[in-house]
């Protein structure tokens, strides 16, 4: 017989937060496996120990950001009214089913007056990356590295333009040193004394944040956009960096400062890295072999010659007579190094200019063809030759099992797509906190059976 429901919403019953949490449920394989104790001693000097209005516990605090990040909940406000009606969350975070949940300001006004800068941060992220490396999650032995872009909060058409210096490079010092040994070498003066400056070039500046960097990459997006440089462990694909700058950093100039930082900071052997081709330059190549660090990049194509000209690659280089041949037998010897690392190899006009090739060679005035190599270009072709060992194969193969999975899972599970607060501090601290969240994610998934059932 069928009958209408009594409502039930108003019934008293005796019911235990514990039993209503489902025993498989993310947040309990968490709580089995990740010691968040570390955060209240990290941040006890940011609170005054015996004066204003208890605060809330930060890692409380920290705990809920974890969540929002976990569950894709961008939004604050919203994620405060999830907690209010999700009892897993009220679970996680030690509220019972009556506790008021604290207000989303409390979130932003702690981020703007006491967690203003990214050390605290950086602090939590390292703490969860050490306890994966002492769980035996993490080795370091083979790191990935890559970068993605994360939409900035900012209107693309309202922006100025300036002039900006591009950022520089790690290797700058080690360069100039190379290149005063290179022309010592073959009996070149030393260049005069100059600091090396970047390369000032007129861009786009976002008015709604101008931290964010206007990116133009060929197959991305064009607008404003920040860049999460990160690098991923080769074992279990635990993200063990992260580092944030503007979209019009290019990603191989923080690279070898970035890798030399997880060495010192977690005492890592790296013994081999697998990049993406925006890496394969000679910088970084003479900085991992100076490193003892074998390193396997994706293939570069270079850039194509002029309609009708020959191509440098014709051009074959005799390591013995330091200079190359070109296809009608003429060698080019070496004439000089520049300032940003180069060395020049010039024809003999009078040779050219009685060439049948001249027309597709050179159309140089003075009949002259000039093929220029970099100081570091033995390294460059060794790391090359590295791709296409078995070894070097399969470390590359891997790349997409574990940088590119990692940064497709932050994207479509952890809100990842776009940059939710504005100012480079800001999103530096959004990166390290969305990363800390799927370390912790994959190391309760792969410890939490065992500490759970054991």
């Amino acid at each position: 017989m069928l009958r209408k429901p009594s409502p039930q919403q108003t019934a008293l019953e005796m019911v235990s937060l514990d039993g209503l949490v489902p025993k498989d449920h993310l947040l309990r394989k968490i709580e089995a496996v990740i010691d968040f104790s570390f955060i209240h001693d990290r941040v006890a000097g940011l609170y005054c120990p015996d004066n204003g209005r208890p605060p809330l516990d930060p890692t409380v605090m920290f705990k809920t950001l974890f969540i929002g990040y976990l569950f894709g909940v961008r939004s604050e406000r919203q994620l405060m009214r999830e907690i209010e009606v999700n009892v897993a969350y009220r679970w996680f975070l030690g509220l019972k089913l009556t506790d008021p949940v604290f207000d989303a300001s409390t979130l932003s006004q702690n981020r703007r007056r006491r967690y203003n800068d990214t050390s605290v941060a950086q602090d939590i992220f390292d703490a969860i990356v050490e306890q994966a490396i002492a769980k035996g999650l993490v080795d370091g032995t083979v790191l990935y590295t890559d970068s993605t872009h994360l939409k900035a909060n900012a209107n693309r058409n309202r922006y100025d333009t300036a002039v900006i210096a591009k950022s520089r490079a790690d290797y700058w010092d080690a360069l100039d040193a190379a290149i005063e040994q290179d022309r010592t070498e073959h009996g070149k003066k030393p260049l005069p004394d100059k600091e090396r400056q970047p390369i000032e070039k007129e861009t786009k500046v976002s008015r709604t944040d101008p931290d964010a960097g206007y990116m133009v990459r060929e197959g991305k997006p064009k607008g404003f956009f920040y860049l999460d440089h990160r690098t991923v462990d080769g074992r279990l694909g635990i993200i063990t960096d992260t580092h944030t700058t503007p979209a019009n950093v290019h990603d191989s100039i923080v690279y070898l400062g970035r890798l030399d930082r997880q060495r010192q900071r977690f005492d890592f052997d790296v013994g081999a890295v697998g990049l993406d081709a925006g890496y394969a330059t000679s910088g970084i190549a003479q900085g991992l072999e100076q490193r003892g660090i074998l390193g396997v990049t994706g293939y570069r194509r270079p850039t194509p010659p002029r309609s009708g000209m020959m191509a440098s690659k014709l051009f074959a280089y005799e390591a013995k007579l330091d200079g190359y041949r070109c296809p009608q037998g003429q060698l080019l010897p070496y004439a000089t190094t520049d300032r940003t690392g180069y060395r020049h190899y010039k024809s003999d006009p009078l040779i050219c200019r009685s060439c049948p090739l001249l027309a597709s060679c050179t159309s140089s005035r003075n009949a002259t063809r000039l093929i220029i190599r970099h100081v570091w270009a033995d390294a460059r072709e060794r790391a090359d030759a590295h791709r296409l060992t078995p070894w070097g194969k399969r470390i590359y193969k891997r790349r997409k099992e574990t940088v590119e999975r990692s940064f497709a899972d932050a994207k479509q599970l952890h809100g990842h797509r776009y940059a939710r607060f504005r100012g480079l501090l800001a999103v530096t601290c959004q990166c390290l906190l969305a990363a800390a969240a799927q370390n912790i994610k994959k190391m309760a998934l792969a410890l939490a059976p065992r500490a759970i059932w054991a």
